[in-house]
């Protein structure tokens, strides 16, 4: 469960979130908002990647500001640009690079890469370029790259952006399997019909709150 208590976040004299309290424990949640409206900074927020100017940020009990590593195990994070969260230039490298972070064993990094390739039809990629990848795999090396450290919540910021329509729905399909708990900002609306939770962002505040069928109808004639 994460826990945002009066938390606002301005970069200088620009306030990019106001005062927002919300406990999020649902499995799955969305973000979504107009670009700008503080919904890809209120994700960075949720495991340390930012600070809060004021208020707190706090996982399973523990505050982002003095327990930013162990949040951070807790609760992995999957940026819009795969370009941005790959490292090294072979696949297997890069995944590697987190468990050896962790502490992992040689043979627990060997079996977990293993696992973590054939769940997504990459195993023949595994000493492939990184930077040779199509987008969808690269997209797909940053989700595992951070699935192999075993984080309870995964937050994704707009994962299918830059994808093509086949590559959304290879993404879509990858995180619908996901046991972990997802917090998804996005905007392909059609990807959370389903979600238990929807936060609508505009300006920097939390202006709808409820199930995608009443959320979602409400952002769009926020929209038009």
């Amino acid at each position: 469960m994460i826990e945002i208590t009066n938390v606002s976040l301005s970069y200088g004299t620009r306030t990019v979130l106001h005062d927002i309290s919300l406990t999020l424990s649902e499995r799955r949640i969305a973000i979504i908002g107009a670009n700008g409206s503080g919904k890809s900074s209120f994700a960075r927020l949720l495991n340390g990647l930012v600070l809060p100017s004021t208020g707190d940020v706090q996982v399973a009990g523990l505050n982002t500001r003095n327990h930013g590593k162990d949040v951070r195990q807790k609760v992995g994070f999957v940026f819009q640009n795969p370009d941005n969260q790959i490292v090294f230039p072979v696949v297997e490298e890069d995944l590697a690079f987190g468990m050896k972070n962790l502490g992992f064993s040689k043979d627990k990094i060997a079996a977990k890469t293993t696992e973590i390739l054939t769940r997504y039809d990459m195993q023949d990629l595994r000493e492939h370029p990184a930077h040779l990848l199509s987008g969808g795999q690269k997209q797909l090396l940053a989700i595992s790259g951070v699935l192999v450290m075993d984080p309870a919540i995964v937050v994704l910021d707009e994962p299918t952006t830059l994808l093509d329509l086949r590559n959304k729905r290879r993404i879509a399909a990858a995180l619908d399997a996901l046991d972990q708990t997802i917090i998804l900002a996005t905007h392909d609306l059609d990807l959370i019909s389903d979600y238990d939770r929807v936060l609508v962002f505009e300006e920097g505040r939390v202006v709808i709150d409820d199930i995608p069928a009443t959320a979602i109808p409400a952002y769009e004639r926020l929209m038009a």
